[in-house]
This record gives C-alpha cells, sequence and structure tokens, in this order.
C-alpha cells in the first residue's frame, strides 16, 4: 500500500496549500497533519486506530498531532487524509464534533435530493476521493515509477561491481539487467539489458540513471558479456569513472 496521501480537496481548503506541480507526489507534500498520518498509516506496521465514532456511513479513524486534527479513510491503493481542521484552546474534540455535524446536514441533503433514503446518520462522500483525485494519482504513477527506478539501479550496479555477474529487476512489461565488468585502477565495463517492449524515452532515462557514465557515451551492443542478445533483447554499453565504482562500493 502507497503512503497516506490528502484528497484535492482537503489539500487546498483544509490544509491551505497549493496544489503541487504533477513531479511532486501529494504524498510527499509537507504538512504536519500528513505527516502523523503516514506516521500510523504507512502499511508496514499495523497500529492501533481510533476510529470517529459519530460518523457510521464509513470508516474514518483519527489523526491528532500539536493542535491539528485530521480523518483518514483507508483503501487502496493508500490511504487517505479527507479533513483536517485545528482544534481551538480549551477544547478536545471541537474538529471531530463539526466533522460529525456537517455529516449529519450532508446526511440530510442527500436523502432530500434521491428517493432512497441513506440509513445512516451521517454521509461523508463529498470528502472522499473522487475522479480529479484518482486521475491526479494516475498522473503521478510516472513519477513514482522514476523514484523506484532512481533507487534499484544503483543497487543493481553495486551488486554487479562485487561479482560481475548480471544483476536484474522485472516489471509487469520488461526486465533490466546490469552487469559490469571492473578492473582495478580502470574504467569499468557496463552493459545494460532491456527484454520487452519499451519506449524510448523509458530506455534514455535507465540510461541517464546508471550512476558515473557520461550520457552521451552509450552505444548499442549486439551481444552481452557472456552471452548473444536473444529475441526481444535490447542492450547498451558505456564505461563507469572508477571514482563512482569505488563510491558505489563504499570504497
Amino acid at each position: 500500500m502507497d503512503r497516506t496521501r490528502p484528497t484535492l480537496r482537503c489539500l487546498t481548503q483544509d490544509l491551505c496549500l497549493p496544489v503541487p506541480p504533477i513531479t511532486t507526489p501529494l504524498d510527499e507534500v509537507d504538512h504536519p497533519a500528513l505527516n502523523k498520518a503516514q506516521e500510523h498509516f504507512n502499511g508496514t506496521e499495523e497500529r492501533p486506530h481510533e476510529r470517529i465514532g459519530a460518523i457510521d456511513d464509513q470508516v474514518l479513524f483519527k489523526v491528532k498531532v500539536q493542535r491539528w486534527r485530521g480523518a483518514v479513510w483507508k483503501s487502496e491503493p493508500c490511504p487517505w487524509l479527507v479533513a483536517a481542521g485545528i482544534r481551538e484552546d480549551g477544547s478536545a474534540d471541537d474538529f471531530y464534533t463539526a466533522l460529525a455535524t456537517d455529516a449529519k446536514a450532508a446526511r440530510s441533503a442527500y436523502n432530500a435530493q434521491h428517493s432512497r433514503p441513506l440509513s445512516t446518520q451521517t454521509y461523508v462522500g463529498g470528502l472522499l476521493p473522487d475522479r480529479d483525485d484518482h486521475l491526479r494519482y494516475r498522473l503521478e504513477e510516472g513519477t513514482r515509477f522514476i523514484r523506484r527506478l532512481e533507487s534499484i539501479i544503483p543497487q543493481l550496479a553495486s551488486a554487479s561491481l562485487q561479482d560481475d555477474a548480471e544483476h536484474i529487476v522485472a516489471y509487469d512489461t520488461f526486465t533490466l539487467g546490469i552487469q559490469i565488468r571492473a578492473h582495478e585502477g580502470h574504467e569499468a565495463y557496463v552493459a545494460v539489458r532491456i527484454t520487452g517492449s519499451v519506449p524510448g524515452d523509458l530506455v534514455r532515462i535507465v540510461l541517464d540513471i546508471v550512476p558515473g557514465c557520461d550520457r552521451e557515451g552509450w552505444f548499442p551492443e549486439s551481444r552481452l558479456p557472456d552471452r548473444d542478445l536473444l529475441p526481444a533483447e535490447q542492450a547498451w554499453s558505456n564505461l563507469m569513472d572508477p571514482a563512482e565504482a569505488r563510491k558505489l562500493l563504499g570504497d
């Protein structure tokens, strides 16, 4: 499960923050309420969560940090911070009281407009992520994928520097392999192999991420260091700066 992110409504109206460019995923927005929500709903460890008992049409959980109060809705692919506000001095639960009052009013408005009334006491459907929220999430996928490549490619390079073997990672539509042959004090030979159909701009991104290599120094290859290429395989080679190779190996 991905990290907790705010809905666009919560971001702009409750947290009073601007919508960042698409290259900044919303789960990276810096705000105390969101940071606390991510701490408690990070998907890697189970912590006890306090439900907002006054809301009965959806399961919302409390988030409390400093004077900030929030409501988190757990869903896939991530938890959502759907509402937030500041606790007034001398009041312990005013945010949640106001949230329940608004949800009861929303329920009354919903029932007045629909032939099949809600049987619950509250309605928070207007706070949940909508089409724009899901569209924003999908548009951010390219940024998240590049971040993953920026993390895994140096790891593959470091592993190959240690044993001269090819190290690979498989994605849904392609497989990426990196093999490095290094000689002490000399530039290391780097081979990058991609199996599967990928757009040219992704190839360029992958090659640009490989550390210690001249971006203009990549050449297409017809074979890998140990074998010829198989069908649907592409390969490129370059030289890695020895200083960068030592850095990858932690000197």
